[in-house]
């Protein structure tokens, strides 16, 4: 094992996926990034692992910060990038989320390490999350692309196949190095309203918790995120009818998004619908969080 790969303790888990972001050029409106925070989060996931970013990272263009602590010490933080885990009883396999930032150097090395954690847990599947700015409406359903190892994956769950062509992250990186190895994987990216890229868009993370849970067949209880959803299109839609050239670009966007023709999709069959749903009764009977058991 590599030196950089930090360990504490390898876990014994159960057909495990691995879910991935990294902050920067892979994460627009913070949305991947966020849906990843969210589930490792939601799930109670536990950290076991991280790479030293010693030799991964440029420190004048990612620099560590320093924060104060409750004793007025002065605390530093590197950029990090750190694999937990999850058990989820009464789904399909259990969870293991990796999140990070995205490193300046030696892409090949950083992505040979993810896999040695890959092939170490027989991990069944790879879900990396991504957002993009495009020219899309902040009031219409986000649309999510992706690329996989099969693209059987990519009609199942009804996602578009990406076309794209240029310059890469380190998605691209990664997969390309899982592609070698033979491992399962797929890659979903959100489109993000450039025009409200600066403000972390929830919304956005949402729809990638979503399509997350399609491809790992793991559900995750989102009312809190759904919230914080609906909250995000509030605000930015107030914002915008307070000014007259934003809402007029605003509808123009609204108008070219409801003259698109919709992609052929395929439907899920009432067989599979009815398997995916005794499924997310099985984890949520078998899973069940302190607040739920309050409200029932």
């Amino acid at each position: 094992m590599s030196d950089e790969l930090r360990v504490d303790v390898w876990p014994d888990l159960r057909r495990p996926t691995l879910v991935c972001a990294f902050e920067g050029w892979n994460d627009a409106g913070d949305a991947a990034s966020c849906a990843a925070d969210f589930i490792h989060r939601r799930l109670g996931a536990n950290e076991f692992a991280e790479i030293d970013p010693e030799n991964f990272y440029d420190f004048t263009a990612v620099r560590p910060t320093v924060a104060l602590a409750a004793d007025g010490r002065r605390k530093l933080s590197w950029p990090r990038n750190v694999f937990s885990f999850a058990e989820v009883p009464g789904a399909d396999g259990d969870v293991v989320v990796l999140r990070g930032v995205e490193p300046s150097l030696r892409w090949r090395t950083f992505t040979r390490l993810v896999l040695e954690v890959v092939e170490r847990l027989e991990v069944r599947l790879v879900v990396s999350l991504g957002s993009l700015l495009a020219d899309v409406p902040h009031t219409r359903p986000v649309a999510i692309t992706g690329f996989a190892s099969d693209p059987l994956m990519l009609d199942r769950l009804g996602v578009a196949r990406s076309t794209y062509e240029g310059p890469t992250g380190i998605i691209g990186v990664l997969h390309h190095t899982l592609a070698q190895a033979d491992i399962a994987a797929i890659s979903l990216w959100a489109s993000t309203p450039h025009y409200v890229a600066a403000t972390p868009n929830t919304k956005v993370a949402l729809a990638l918790v979503r399509a997350f849970e399609g491809a790992a067949k793991v559900a995750v209880e989102a009312s809190e995120l759904e919230r914080a959803a609906e909250e995000y299109e509030r605000r930015v839609s107030l914002a915008v009818q307070q000014d007259p050239e934003a809402r007029a670009f605003v509808e123009r966007l609204e108008s070219a998004a409801d003259d698109e023709q919709p992609r052929p999709r395929r439907i899920p069959s009432g067989e599979m619908i009815a398997r995916d749903f005794q499924r997310f009764l099985r984890q949520r009977g078998g899973n069940r969080s302190a607040e739920d058991e309050e409200e029932r």
